[in-house]
């Protein structure tokens, strides 16, 4: 491989080494959040320093490549794209110490019927497997899985606009709870922003990977053509 190969391959494995981090990020905040581990939490509030440094170190890899390669066609999109994949990925980081936060600050532990009854576990769960999903789909440039991504973010979109109506009924049934309730509709809130930056991390996806297959397209034509 060329020098610029070998630094695009290394980038892109500091990236999924950031998305495996987030992933655990946000898996670590539910746990805290259904058994009402405020040391698990914690744990979360302490490693976002680690997302954030992961953030820094590939922000200045691309702008080291850029610098030294002067990347275009391909290499440019797949710069381009990762730079803003990044910049999603910290900022589920950040969503997921969100949640870690409300877990550290609540007196009482979330009423696990009313997670269930609010669809917040389903949820959850849902964004979760979408930001797998579309890091498999970066892994493996798969821009079918990384459109299946969109019709996915209408679940959680759907439990975000129905949110309202399913807090007041729990608040209704348990009026001393309103502030653990509250905070469970701030944590869907939060959850339907995950689906957001999947969202934008799949499109990022398909313009560096159809672009790619386009460029290898036309070079197949082009010898096509001189074979004529």
């Amino acid at each position: 491989m060329t020098p610029l190969e070998n630094e695009i391959t290394a980038l892109k494995k500091e990236l999924v080494s950031m998305w495996i981090l987030v992933q655990s990020q946000l898996n670590k905040a539910k746990e805290a959040m259904v058994q009402f581990d405020k040391d698990l939490a914690r744990e979360v509030l302490i490693k976002e320093k680690r997302v954030n440094a992961f953030e820094l170190k590939i922000d200045l890899d691309c702008e080291n490549i850029f610098a030294l390669y002067c990347p275009v066609a391909v290499d440019l999109r797949f710069l381009l794209a990762a730079l803003k994949i990044n910049t999603n990925l910290e900022r589920i980081g950040d969503i997921a110490a969100g949640i870690a936060i409300y877990v550290v600050e609540s007196s009482v532990n979330f009423d696990v019927k009313a997670l269930e009854s609010t669809s917040l576990l389903r949820m959850y769960e849902e964004a979760v497997n979408i930001l797998i999903d579309a890091r498999t789909a970066f892994e493996k440039e798969d821009t079918v899985l990384a459109r299946s991504i969109f019709k996915r973010d209408d679940v959680l979109d759907a439990i975000n606009e129905s949110a309202p109506t399913a807090i007041a009924e729990v608040i209704k049934a348990n009026p001393e709870s309103i502030i653990e309730t509250l905070y469970m509709l701030s944590i869907i809130r939060k959850l339907e922003r995950v689906g957001d930056q999947s969202k934008n991390i799949a499109e990022e996806i398909i313009f560096y990977v159809e672009a790619k297959i386009l460029k290898h397209l036309e070079s197949s034509n082009r010898r096509l053509e001189g074979e004529e």
